[in-house]
């Protein structure tokens, strides 16, 4: 029994130390096909990715709710009350506190505070409304289907907003230019905590945003820099457009994060080179040591089968809005580009691969269009 089992570890020592070397890996380092624009523009919007429209008109067909018909008072309405902290139970927190326009549309900390000065318990890193009426799903546990009955939410939590639904139509209602508004907009409904929220939506709607990424998928070559382009292509050949798609380049689904763990003794090595994925072998660890998974909060939202499930970020103005991931715990987006290669793609990414998806990256940067509604 002892021999066998002695074969059996010097076999797998043969075997890690094989693979160590790196054997199968093929010479001439990452080596990176030449990136051709138009290839590159049509292979981007074949997989889902796509251009925010520059008018209102082509906007309003995507992002119209048909049970919340846009109108432009009832987006006056919504910016209104998106900027004023009467809907907070201290009235001193409005949805403009945690979700910043000026600054990526969140609030830049590692954990939403609400009335009090309350963090979040959950310790949840606030997502960017900048683009969110794009995506499928709201919330990091994608509970909500829409910015309407998402709105409902921050405003009723307890350590966020603190109110009732009666409290704010009581209060809403005690503003003579909100009655009126209300009278204008909603005139068979008046004001209820629906027409409110609605309001709000109606103006989250509008908040999409354009940058340098739009206009290369429209056409322009030179709108990106060459090392971005190399990063777009990277980010579609390794598999992030498998989750970061559609015109938000996210939102649209749940997924399990982490989809690697590495907690044993060898743990293995893949990267990307000559524009192929190679397996290089394993990495010894020390024993009682593990790469673990770097975050403490695993979700479970969902019940127990839900647990390190997660709603993809929208990776618009991604990189104006660290800290990164569901609880904030990342500072910098190459660390966050280098987590997720390693954790959902099982690759290691060098530091010239990893600039240039945040290069990529970049190029989704823009500020709320400023559409002309009439």
């Amino acid at each position: 029994m002892r021999t066998v089992i002695s074969i059996l570890l010097i076999s797998f020592v043969i075997f890690a130390i094989y693979f160590k070397i790196g054997l199968i890996i093929p010479a001439g380092g990452e080596g990176e096909p030449e990136i051709r624009s138009e290839e590159l523009r049509q292979r981007a919007l074949s997989r889902g990715l796509a251009p925010v429209p520059k008018s209102w008109e082509e906007a309003k067909k995507i992002v119209e709710n048909r049970k919340n018909p846009l109108t432009a008072k009832k987006i006056e309405l919504g910016r209104a009350l998106y900027f004023d902290p009467i809907l907070s139970e201290d009235s001193t927190v409005s949805c403009a506190s945690c979700h910043i326009l000026e600054d990526g549309g969140d609030d830049n900390r590692p954990t939403a505070i609400g009335i009090g000065g309350q963090p979040n318990p959950f310790h949840l890193n606030s997502p960017t409304v900048l683009n969110a009426a794009l995506a499928k799903r709201q919330f990091w546990d994608g509970r909500s289907p829409d910015v309407e009955d998402q709105a409902k939410g921050p405003i009723q939590a307890p350590f966020e907003m603190g109110m009732t639904p009666a409290e704010v139509v009581k209060r809403v209602k005690a503003d003579s230019g909100y009655r009126s508004l209300f009278a204008e907009v909603f005139p068979e409904e008046g004001i209820t905590f629906d027409t409110v929220t609605k309001a709000i939506a109606a103006f989250e709607r509008t908040l999409l945003t354009r940058g340098a990424f739009d206009r290369f998928l429209e056409g322009d070559d030179d709108a990106i820099s060459q090392k971005a382009k190399k990063g777009l292509y990277l980010f579609m050949r390794i598999g992030c457009k498998g989750c970061h798609t559609g015109m938000s380049v996210g939102g649209q689904s749940l997924q399990r994060f982490p989809l690697r763990r590495y907690n044993s003794i060898l743990s293995p090595e893949s990267y990307f080179i000559n524009d192929e994925r190679y397996f290089a072998g394993f990495r010894w660890q020390k024993v009682g040591s593990s790469e673990a998974y770097p975050f403490p909060d695993i979700g479970g939202f969902h019940g127990r089968n839900g647990q390190f499930l997660f709603r993809v970020p929208i990776l618009r103005n991604v990189t104006r809005t660290a800290p990164y991931f569901h609880n904030g715990s990342v500072e910098k987006i190459e660390d966050a580009v280098r987590i997720m290669a390693r954790h959902q793609l099982g690759l290691i990414l060098s530091e010239g691969q990893i600039g240039e998806i945040v290069a990529f990256l970049k190029t989704l940067e823009g500020d709320p269009v400023g559409y002309e509604i009439r």
